[in-house]
């Protein structure tokens, strides 16, 4: 849909979160004169939002939707479990493929997405970083040119309703996620295939062979061989992320004609981002790492593929959504682990058959006592919780904050 196409229409902003109200800020940039109509099941707004709406018309609280079938267009914010009147709905992310001149590199994946993001980011150097990591997409459209690349971290919700694919679609990974707010699975794996859904023969595929894609796209297969030569010389980026993510960000800097230098100079630069395998430090002797954004078992697997064997404790568990943790149970009873601290519910689920050391707590504070009393020097101590943490926590960032609180204040004494 075409922005002008907005002009003489009824618009509703469903969702008025940090999405929300750039698009919000956009359109009245294009439309000064429109009022739009905004919708959102919170009962009250803190006093920037209140600001940021003055004028438009307003629907809150428990009938937010009562209204909706009186517009012509929906602006659904991701994440929204709201499917009716799909011919009205539309979204941030379709609004900017629709419009930006630019070219658009989209990356997505169950796991890693950030990460390949950030770096692709890194590497190509005046690109703009956009979506679900960074700023909110139209925040860009008004000034963006046609030879702008933007780098657009796609979540599953972000792709849901789109109708065209970047010319750059970068397929990590999948694995079952979200299945509290999709059918099944395969629903969930048919959101994230409309990344390349709608490709052409002049764009390209970059994917885990996993994935098996049909397309018209170029397809450049995540292959360890193809960088060989550049991994066995430059084997310390392995740390950034997994190698898999790696090849992923090569292939892209390939088809850029990126030089090696360059590449080199710029990942040598990268910090990674916070609670994403994040090296806290080494403390007491000890190497510490926060992968609170770990909420399904493949990534913990992921994890300790990454950091090797010299993981001698984890903390694990949070919310238990009912799923299987077989593969997890597998990797660890391999792994050198000889101390687990499990958080309720879904870490007394996941240690029920592996004989280790086992701590149960339910709070961070006592969990990184116990990893500074049972980690050996030299050793390391990963989080990497396997499961989301609402039944303790406000979200993933506060239980990464408050494991490298205390792993400070913990050092100190």
């Amino acid at each position: 849909m075409k922005i002008e196409e907005l002009k003489n229409k009824k618009v509703l902003i469903l969702g008025i979160g940090r999405e929300g109200l750039d698009t919000l800020k956009y359109l009245k940039e294009v439309f000064p004169k429109k009022i739009f109509a905004i919708a959102d099941q919170k009962e009250e707004l803190d006093s920037k939002t209140k600001k940021a709406i003055e004028g438009m018309d307003v629907f809150l609280g428990k009938d937010y939707l009562k209204n909706v079938k009186d517009f012509d267009v929906i602006i659904k914010s991701p994440g929204i479990p709201f499917f009716k009147y799909k011919d009205k709905l539309t979204s941030q992310t379709e609004l900017f493929f629709d419009n930006c001149p630019g070219e658009i590199i989209g990356v997505t994946g169950t796991k890693g997405k950030s990460t390949v993001a950030s770096l692709i980011h890194s590497i190509l150097k005046g690109s703009y970083l956009v979506g679900n990591i960074e700023t909110p997409s139209l925040s860009f459209l008004s000034k963006a040119k046609k030879d702008d690349i933007f780098v657009y971290e796609l979540s599953s919700h972000q792709l849901m309703n789109l109708k065209k694919s970047p010319h750059i679609a970068v397929f990590l990974n999948i694995y079952p996620e979200h299945l509290d707010y999709y059918k099944n699975f395969e629903e969930y794996f048919s959101a994230k295939k409309n990344i390349y859904k709608y490709q052409s023969e002049s764009d390209y595929l970059i994917f885990n062979p996993e994935i098996e894609p049909k397309t018209k796209a170029k397809k450049i297969k995540i292959d360890v061989n193809d960088f060989a030569q550049f991994l066995k010389n430059n084997q310390q980026f392995l740390e950034i992320t997994h190698i898999d993510n790696l090849i992923a960000v090569l292939n892209v800097a390939k088809l850029f004609n990126v030089p090696e230098k360059d590449i080199i100079k710029s990942l040598n630069k990268y910090k990674r981002l916070p609670h994403r395998l994040e090296f806290v430090g080494e403390f007491k002797g000890i190497r510490f790492y926060d992968d609170s954004i770990a909420t399904i078992p493949e990534a913990v697997v992921y994890a300790l593929d990454s950091l090797g064997d010299d993981v001698e404790t984890i903390i694990l568990g949070g919310l238990d959504r009912g799923i299987k943790y077989d593969k997890l149970v597998k990797r660890i009873k391999k792994s050198n682990i000889k101390t687990i601290i499990a958080f309720p519910d879904s870490g007394e689920k996941i240690v029920r058959n592996i004989r280790s050391r086992i701590y149960k707590v339910d709070n961070m504070k006592d969990a990184v006592d116990l990893a500074y009393k049972h980690t050996s020097k030299g050793k390391i101590c990963l989080m990497s919780p396997a499961s989301p943490s609402f039944n303790l926590f406000k979200d993933y960032k506060e239980r990464g904050d408050l494991f490298k609180k205390y792993i400070n204040e913990k050092a100190k004494n």
